[in-house]
């Protein structure tokens, strides 16, 4: 019998059985965020905490987030209206709005390269991949370069993201540390001894989140020096780029007078322009510098003078295609952006983070049970808590959950960057908003304290 469009379609007998689960992929079981686990833990901590105490209320303190990483929450830090006017161009003209080539439109990916180039780490249009956010970004470089049973390097503490795209696909993760007493340097001795012959791939972060440093270029060539001997390539995960805090002048100044927030003016270096050996997948975006998180535009750069990547090149346009590209309007945008947006905008925001760095520093170092390592970029802060001199606290993750319990405050525990027994603030509230939350940190660790 021919079954024409119109005929109806007999029904099936029922099942003899019910529905079973229906199961989820191994790569969906093994894909956890562990800031989202450890912030759930501590919610329940925080609801569990109420139960056991009969049901005691939330303090009556206006709630501050300092967990958040998004510059734009508290609204003090805008991205500058060329931006705005860049986006409002290219939708107006209609000329935005279909598909463009997975790997991202040639004119964004010219005025990428134009933007990024230096003479010691050249870059033309084919050098440049455009994603979706620089997570999309990671995402591609680390699923070219390993694969199941292979290792990666990654910081800790470090950004959740490199942690949990690697365990999902069955690539073994490596942290090697980084030292709290040297400005969270790498230590180099352990960072070499963790690779072998299964190695993929070197993860490696700066600016940090969620440490706020910045390496040197003595440092830096230190660390290239063992990529080299074993010729281990890099992906340099530098979304905060120049976002460092200079001199001084660029600094501005606060209540204490005009410095530098650690008293040496630190410089960003990208890593790719240390060296004409080591290939390297550097990966960046918008969402940080020019304070457009949302808008998800990243990209990767592919640093490779002797042509060690040349099948990578292949096998991350090939994973572009998954996607089929990242937004096009704010793509066709790229021009204007980094043409137009003046380089004052750049030093205002680097100003305000390092007013906000050096108030908190201040603040917090005065907190007996506390330690402050001193940010020299990005927009956190990592601060140690000697949990020994706290009576009834257990680690950070109570901390925390007693903070927001008591004070209304919000900061990330160490845990969420396997770092335990500290925490994380981010500098971009409001000066007087930061303010209170350090003083309401300040009145939390004064009540459990002891001397």
């Amino acid at each position: 019998m021919t079954i024409s469009a119109t005929t109806p379609v007999q029904a099936t007998q029922p099942p003899t059985k019910t529905w079973s689960t229906v199961p989820v992929s191994t790569v969906a079981r093994s894909t956890v965020n562990p800031i989202r686990q450890v912030i759930e833990r501590l919610h329940k901590l925080v609801k569990d905490h109420q139960n056991a105490s009969g049901g005691v209320a939330l303090s009556t303190n206006e709630p501050i987030s300092l967990s958040i990483g998004d510059p734009t929450v508290f609204g003090n830090f805008k991205t500058h209206p060329e931006v705005n006017n860049a986006v409002r161009k290219q939708l107006d003209s209609f000329g935005a709005n279909g598909y463009g080539p997975s790997y991202g439109l040639l004119a964004a990916r010219e005025a990428v390269a134009r933007h990024c180039t230096t003479p010691a780490a050249p870059l033309t249009a084919g050098d440049v991949i455009l994603t979706s956010a620089c997570s999309g970004a990671l995402e591609i470089a680390l699923m070219c370069l390993a694969e199941a049973g292979q290792n990666i390097l990654i910081p800790r503490p470090g950004f959740s993201l490199y942690k949990m795209l690697a365990v999902a696909r069955g690539v073994e993760v490596r942290e090697y540390p980084l030292l709290p007493e040297r400005n969270w340097e790498i230590d180099i001795e352990a960072f070499s001894s963790l690779v072998d012959d299964r190695t993929a791939v070197a993860v490696i972060n700066n600016p940090s989140n969620p440490c706020g440093s910045v390496f040197t270029k003595t440092h830096l060539q230190d660390i290239l020096a063992v990529c080299e001997a074993r010729q281990l390539p890099v992906i340099a995960d530098e979304i905060y780029g120049d976002m460092v805090f200079g001199t001084s002048d660029a600094a501005g100044s606060d209540d204490e007078g005009s410095h530098d927030v650690s008293g040496i003016p630190p410089k960003f270096h990208p890593l790719a322009t240390l060296t004409a050996t080591v290939p390297i997948l550097t990966v960046g975006g918008l969402a940080k510098q020019w304070l457009v998180p949302g808008w998800r535009i990243g990209w990767i750069l592919i640093h490779d003078q002797r042509n060690l990547f040349s099948n990578v090149r292949q096998g991350l346009l090939d994973l572009t295609t998954t996607l089929l590209g990242p937004n096009t309007l704010i793509q066709a945008a790229l021009p204007d952006i980094f043409q137009n947006v003046p380089a004052s905008f750049y030093a205002d925001t680097t100003a305000q983070l390092a007013q906000h760095a050096r108030l908190a520093q201040r603040l917090l170092s005065q907190i007996p049970g506390l330690q402050v390592i001193v940010p020299q970029g990005a927009m956190y802060m990592m601060v140690g808590i000697h949990i020994q001199d706290f009576t009834g606290i257990r680690d950070d993750v109570e901390f925390a959950t007693r903070l927001i319990l008591e004070q209304r405050v919000e900061v990330l525990p160490g845990q969420c960057f396997d770092y335990p027994n500290y925490f994380r603030i981010v500098l971009a509230p409001p000066k007087d908003k930061l303010e209170e939350a350090c003083h309401r940190i300040a009145q939390f660790c004064a009540k459990y304290y002891q001397v």
